[in-house]
């Protein structure tokens, strides 16, 4: 018996092409895609193992009493791309930060990519490539992942689901129950500038700003401010919510309040404006490029030299003091000379921001 030949499907149609269900049935057409377009963009020896998961090696300070660090998170922002990033590279950024929050070196990366039929190829290329680059520039690779397709109107265009490892290394213990009364709370940079950058682009908005997300990998900044000060207290990133609704989740998790200083709380006037446009306060938008620090008050002065000091954190700022306050309120001096509750972000401000 004479085997027919195996034939080779032409290249994919990137520039016209569409996302269709067969691109998530399991065959040809769906090798072909995570060929063409995942592996190519990622390639590194994990991945191209072609395996159901990633085998690696376990890291030597593991060994020596580190501990590992696990996150996932979802990303189904809208519009897909905005002034300084995109879906693909905020996948990235946001599962890295959410590992060195930890104080932790993050090690390796999943990605689950669910698609809506009849997305463009071209804009997946887009989506991917970015966040393959965000990767490199990262350190840390998407060694495995999964593809999903579902029906046109079952989904809107594509959403993203990553997993991030990584290890803390010994005498790191950095957690959000750690806050203390006295403890210095320090912010690396300006306030909401990826909310007002992706705010800028909502159909049902349209400001014009030159304004551009803030969204970065933050690990090399953490590391350095570890390597300094290993017992630092408490690290976040304040992403949904703000710097606000970030600091309230912190005082309940450490029962301490925390009292900040408006006047030192740096904003930049094109968000200023844009939020008072808007009607939004600053402090409750979105960042992805930035962190919260809480530590000692006698390491401040040297976690401030740190931060300035790394591109990421050039306009680093002591903000506020941790207090005594058995409710775990969060108060603020205005630049008026007044005192307010800073609450809890109330319902959604700012849906789909990330």
């Amino acid at each position: 018996m004479t085997l027919p030949r195996r034939t080779h499907p032409r290249p994919l149609d990137i520039a016209n092409g569409r996302i269709d269900l067969t691109h998530g049935g399991g065959g040809r057409a769906m090798q072909q895609l995570v060929e063409e377009l995942f592996v190519a963009a990622f390639d590194n020896d994990a991945l191209n193992q072609r395996n159901d998961q990633a085998a690696f090696d376990v890291p030597p300070e593991m060994l020596r009493g580190g501990r590992m660090v696990m996150t996932t998170d979802g990303y189904v922002i809208s519009p897909l791309f905005f002034p300084g990033g995109d879906i693909g590279s905020l996948a990235v950024h946001g599962t890295v930060n959410d590992v060195a929050m930890a104080g932790a070196r993050p090690l390796s990366l999943s990605a689950g990519f669910i698609i809506e039929e009849g997305f463009p190829l071209s804009d997946l290329k887009r989506i991917v490539d970015s966040m393959a680059n965000a990767s490199r520039e990262a350190g840390v690779p998407v060694v495995t992942g999964d593809t999903k397709v579902v029906e046109k109107g079952k989904g809107d265009g594509i959403f993203i689901t990553t997993t991030g490892i990584g290890v803390v290394p010994p005498g790191v213990n950095v957690s959000g129950d750690r806050a203390r009364a006295g403890d210095a709370v320090l912010v690396s940079g300006t306030m909401g500038d990826h909310g007002v950058a992706v705010m800028s682009q909502r159909e049902s908005l349209g400001f014009d700003t030159a304004i551009l997300s803030d969204s970065a990998a933050l690990h090399t900044l953490v590391a350095d401010m570890v390597a300094a000060t290993p017992d630092i207290h408490v690290l976040r990133d304040p992403t949904r919510g703000g710097l606000a609704s970030t600091l309230n989740e912190i005082a309940v998790q450490s029962g301490v309040g925390i009292a900040l200083r408006e006047s030192d709380i740096p904003v930049r006037p094109e968000v200023k404006g844009a939020c008072e446009l808007l009607g939004l306060d600053p402090l409750y938008v979105a960042n992805e490029g930035k962190l919260i620090c809480i530590c000692a008050p006698e390491h401040a002065d040297t976690l401030l030299a740190v931060m300035r000091a790394h591109p990421l954190g050039r306009d680093a700022a002591l903000v506020g003091t941790c207090v005594e306050d058995s409710h775990a309120f969060v108060t603020m001096r205005t630049a008026m000379g007044g005192n307010r509750v800073v609450d809890w972000l109330a319902g959604e401000q700012l849906p789909r921001i990330c």
